[in-house]
């Protein structure tokens, strides 16, 4: 898979890139991760992207040119393009699973007040990873990037994740390691049984009560 983050700071995703999974599956070129500087694209002194929106307002607006311009320099006939933005499809883990079968994507990390209306033509879909506002499209982008190449082959192992939260609208169940006895809180007796079948059963019963509990919302989709 390639993924392409188009961003005004790229800076951003230094550590991001070099620590932990997404590190390795760079290394084992599961992914290949670009990360451009839109600002690049632009044809104004000082590089501007950005301009006083048009009726008035306070804060700058994304300029449609550098913008687009960046993502025609990059895009592939496989590309799906994707804009950060706050109203965009909230973002969920079946969402993750659709995206890691897509060749090549494209993540657009909007900044300031907003960005020019025209630049949704150049876009597949928009996507917002919660009801609240951030400065700027980069942490939403990290999150999708990572959630995404954590499920490509190879990059961990698959039974690592087939029981996460969210799978099959549940939350996960609870896990436990040494001690057994910790402080007087001790581990279910069945997770030391040995007997897998009831272990199994077990951590099934647990994550319907857990999402009981933590996440009701779920059992109703």
């Amino acid at each position: 898979m390639k993924i392409d983050i188009l961003t005004l700071f790229p800076k951003m995703f230094d550590g991001f890139l070099s620590e932990s999974i997404i590190k390795r599956a760079i290394e084992k070129k599961a992914v290949e991760i670009n990360i451009i500087d839109f600002r690049e694209f632009s044809h104004l002194n000082h590089n501007q992207v950005d301009d006083t929106p048009y009726g008035g307002g306070s804060g700058m607006v994304l300029r449609p040119e550098p913008l687009v311009e960046a993502i025609e320099a990059c895009k592939t006939e496989d590309a799906k393009v994707i804009l950060m933005c706050p109203q965009g499809t909230p973002y969920k883990e079946s969402v993750a699973k659709k995206l890691k079968d897509y060749k090549h994507i494209i993540l657009v990390c909007g900044h300031y007040e907003g960005f020019d209306e025209r630049i949704r033509d150049y876009v597949d879909d928009e996507i917002s990873i919660g009801d609240y506002v951030l400065t700027g499209g980069e942490l939403p982008a990290m999150v999708i990037t990572d959630s995404v190449v954590r499920l490509l082959p190879g990059v961990i192992k698959e039974d690592s994740y087939e029981s996460d939260s969210f799978t099959k609208n549940l939350l996960d169940y609870p896990t436990y390691t040494k001690p057994a006895d910790f402080r007087g809180k001790k581990v279910p007796e069945v997770l030391l049984s040995g007997n897998h079948q009831e272990i199994q059963k077990w951590r099934e019963e647990e994550a319907l009560k857990n999402t009981k509990k933590r996440r009701p919302d779920l059992l109703g989709e």
